[in-house]
């Protein structure tokens, strides 16, 4: 990993390379608070945390700069925690394998956290430097992005001053974001009947690996199987004709990732374990007739395990399968108003069994707060046909489009004038914390930048390299550029 520091520009390589050096997944970013908290003492500067644990460091403005209008640089401490299933890793306590591949930056097995690691790099990068040309600066730092905006539910007016807010938890350069997707997760609890197995079973295990995953939000339209509704597919397909009783059911992870693995116990009549396994070979060659294009590594792998106990009985199985294989998932609509945008998505992204219930999650995502009601109203009236309970929970808001932009048409023409080309200006299918940001701080002018980052939120995430420079240097002419305070 001490390759990246060697990368240009190297202030940002070589933040980013500590931070890789830090456990910080969702829910346990105190390490990488305590170090940038460490790390901005040492270097004079004020900062300040807040009642929920987000950052605050502040940073005067460089001579003659005073009177420029104060801007706060933003990201998010945490990073997704996801791994291959062969990869033996604790986000909890090891560091991040960061390494050069190419044109890119990625991770051995796991998720790089360039999402929002980059972009919090960035951002410290400024404040470290003595030779950048701007007015006040204040940097936020929130905690708990990726699961649940802990940190933007929590922010309170008071603690900052500037007018205007830089976002760097985009994906795309040469993309300028002003809106973003709202959202709400569905949670659903099955009641689980079990009953003893009989005597003449054998009990499998059927894993569905090798699917690419990704983003939830930005990659909800590119067809990638979603582990939890292949074998759910499967199950409705054979469990009559194979007489397939179900033990376990587990997919997935985290919500706002599509799920790559998911693996379910079965018990069969000894008569139809041949069976079985040409009909799994059989569903395999089926998807991959479907998928191979876009999931070219999908295996499915059938394991003998010891017998089970118990099963589920049928009426609990017929439900589950039923309604998972109905429940809608992945892109629901596309937006009029901004062309080749997802406005509607939802995706199921975990499937667990425990504490005698089956435990499901979906994330809906919508431009628009009714469409979004609309479709978690549909996935409630799925699984309550069969008896689930549903509480849906996490909403946060949409961030709208704001088209007379200060800031938005400043960064516009900093793009123009440094690379000859306008960049895009997009509404982003995915959750960024501006939206929440306009309770506390209504007056705020915000927009969203980043560099070129792929499959975030899987073990395939990366970062473009040549990318960086361009993102950095836009952010140091932008701050640069920003106006003078209003008399």
């Amino acid at each position: 990993m001490n390759q990246l520091s060697q990368l240009s520009p190297k202030p940002l390589w070589s933040i980013f390379e500590k931070i890789c050096s830090i456990p910080h997944p969702s829910k346990h970013e105190q390490k990488i608070s305590a170090w940038i908290q460490q790390w901005a003492t040492d270097l004079g500067l004020n900062i300040k945390e807040d009642n929920v644990g987000n950052l605050i460091i502040k940073k005067p403005a460089t001579e003659g700069m005073e009177n420029k209008k104060g801007v706060i640089l933003q990201a998010h401490m945490d990073m997704v925690p996801q791994k291959n299933s062969d990869k033996d890793h604790d986000f909890v306590t090891d560091p991040i394998e960061a390494y050069i591949d190419g044109d890119w930056v990625t991770a051995n097995g796991t998720t790089l956290g360039a999402d929002n690691g980059i972009g919090l790099s960035a951002s410290l990068a400024v404040l470290a430097s003595n030779d950048i040309k701007h007015g006040p600066i204040e940097v936020l730092v929130t905690i708990d992005e990726e699961a649940g905006m802990t940190g933007a539910f929590g922010l309170e007016s008071g603690w900052l001053d500037g007018e205007i807010l830089l976002n760097t938890d985009s994906e795309d350069e040469g993309e300028i974001y002003m809106g973003c997707a709202g959202g709400i997760d569905v949670n659903v609890k099955l009641p689980i009947e079990v009953e003893a197995t009989r005597t003449d079973i054998r009990s499998y295990s059927l894993t569905l690996k090798g699917l690419r995953g990704g983003h939830s939000g930005v990659d909800i339209h590119l067809g990638r199987g979603n582990a939890n509704k292949l074998l759910a597919r499967f199950l409705k397909l054979h469990q009559q004709d194979l007489d397939i009783s179900l033990t376990a059911f587990d997919g997935g992870s985290l919500r706002n990732a599509i799920p790559r693995e998911a693996n379910i116990h079965i018990n069969v009549s000894a008569d139809n374990s041949a069976k079985l396994e040409q009909t799994v070979a059989s569903f395999q060659a089926l998807l991959l007739s479907e998928l191979s294009i876009i999931e070219p590594n999908l295996e499915l792998s059938l394991e003998e395990i010891s017998p089970e106990k118990q099963q589920l009985s049928k009426a609990t199985q017929f439900a589950l399968v039923n309604a998972v294989n109905a429940c809608i998932n992945g892109v629901v609509r596309m937006s009029d108003e901004v062309e080749g945008v997802v406005e509607t998505s939802t995706n199921l992204g975990v499937i667990k069994t425990e504490d005698n219930q089956l435990h499901i999650q979906c994330l809906v995502r919508s431009l628009i707060d009714s469409a979004r009601l609309n479709t978690q109203n549909m996935i409630s009236s799925t699984f309550e046909l069969v008896g689930a309970s549903i509480e849906c929970t996490g909403a946060y808001p949409g961030w709208e489009p704001k088209t007379d932009s200060p800031i938005k048409d400043i960064l516009r023409e900093t793009y123009q004038t440094m690379f000859g080309t306008l960049p895009n200006i997009m509404v982003i299918h995915a959750g960024l914390e501006c939206g929440l940001f306009k309770d506390a701080y209504p007056h705020w002018d915000m927009v969203s930048f980043g560099p070129t980052i792929c499959f975030p939120h899987s073990p395939d995430e990366k970062v473009k390299i040549d990318t960086v420079e361009p993102f950095y240097q836009l952010l140091l002419q932008v701050l640069e550029n920003i106006p003078n305070k209003e008399l």
